[in-house]
């Protein structure tokens, strides 16, 4: 699905160098001139991330972001604020708003680029989406002096077949980077003499290593660092304690491995997609990333029915509904016959919303076969 950005902004040049830095992209890109019309775009068109300059006249940045945080179809899309202002009071005043990341103005496209392709995937035009699968045998270079955390990165990832090879030093990491090139690199910020900034700054001197995502470890409460390693350019921020399904998400964005394969099979000639029971970042992700291209090649082998089971979500929210209205408006552009099979939870979140409130839900997939294939009902989206 083609990712969609809305910059907004009360300049034309910055909108204007905006749409042109991602026209070498399979992407969509929106405009606003304020915060007023850039609430109104995002109701409209839902985008990925949303590039939001601060100061501007009608409604500056930070109300909208405000607006946008107190919206539950709204709050999670990321925001990337872009400010004149480079203090280090400000700068540490924007990073608290809540926004995904920032940028000070004047700056580089290839940055903008960067930073964006760090939230969404972004393929040039004609591109092909990465072959790689998340059940690869990934290789992850963990650089941290400290056993605890080591251990902590080695257990989360043991459901995965990914290897991990531990560096107690920047020295360490450095002499097994010199034959091996990992798929991504975990760096503490806390090594003595600022050595994980030293050796991201080695990394990226290094034609073999510079594209190679290296994320940066720090404490949740070292805001200095954590700053200084978004304007260093590293992948993302890990922070301690280590959240291991944050780590797998982040990592599987950055190299853009595909999940989908987990949620996605066809049965009985009906497209199924399956929901399970946590539907985390990295699930949400996994699906959002590949459902036209698995819609499209499901229509394209002859399959004009789906099932959206969603019965096994164990704690429905607003995730949920979110992911439910994409895939049923893909649906409808593909004509696919649907159905919605659900639990009795499911079926009353989804009522507190406007757009899904005359939702049918089907108690089993039998059943949404049966309706399906029988033609007597309406669309469960309908």
């Amino acid at each position: 699905m083609k990712p969609r950005i809305l910059t907004v902004d009360d300049s034309k040049t910055i909108r204007l160098i905006v749409a042109k830095a991602f026209k070498q992209f399979d992407c969509d890109v929106f405009e606003a001139s304020n915060g007023v019309e850039g609430l109104a775009v995002t109701t409209r068109e839902k985008p990925d991330v949303i590039i939001l300059d601060l100061t501007m006249p009608v409604m500056d940045g930070a109300e909208m972001l405000a607006k946008l945080k107190s919206n539950p179809l709204l709050k999670s899309i990321p925001v990337i604020m872009l400010t004149a202002e480079a203090g280090r009071e400000n700068v540490l005043r924007i990073a608290k708003m809540g926004v995904r990341d920032y940028l000070i103005k004047p700056f580089k496209v290839e940055v903008l680029i960067e930073r964006v392709g760090r939230v969404v995937e972004l393929h040039a035009r004609g591109g092909e989406h990465s072959s790689r699968r998340f059940d690869d045998p990934l290789q992850i270079v963990v650089v941290d002096d400290k056993p605890t955390i080591i251990e902590q990165v080695r257990h989360g990832l043991s459901d995965t077949p990914w290897k991990t090879h531990p560096k107690a030093s920047p020295a360490q990491a450095l002499e097994f980077l010199n034959t091996t090139v990992p798929d991504a690199l975990l760096v503490s910020l806390s090594l003595p003499d600022g050595g994980g900034f030293s050796l991201f700054q080695a990394l990226k001197n290094n034609p073999r290593l510079k594209n190679v995502p290296t994320f940066a470890l720090s404490v949740k409460t070292a805001a200095d660092e954590q700053v200084r390693a978004q304007q260093s350019g590293f992948a993302g921020i890990i922070t301690k304690p280590i959240d291991c399904d944050d780590l797998k998400f982040k990592i599987s964005r950055a190299l853009n491995l595909d999940t989908s394969y987990r949620y996605f099979e066809t049965r009985d000639g009906v497209l199924v997609l399956t929901i399970p029971p946590e539907l985390s970042p990295l699930v949400g992700n996994g699906i959002a990333n590949h459902l036209r291209e698995k819609i499209a090649a499901a229509v394209d082998s002859g399959v004009h029915k789906i099932v959206i089971d969603m019965s096994q979500v164990a704690r429905p929210d607003v995730s949920i509904v979110k992911l439910g209205l994409m895939v049923t408006k893909i649906c409808e552009e593909f004509s696919l016959k649907q159905r919605i099979v659900g639990s009795d939870a499911v079926s009353l979140e989804c009522k507190n919303y406007e757009e899904t409130k005359d939702w049918r839900f089907e108690s089993s997939f039998e059943e949404a076969l049966a309706a399906l294939n029988g033609g007597s009902l309406a669309s469960a989206a309908a």
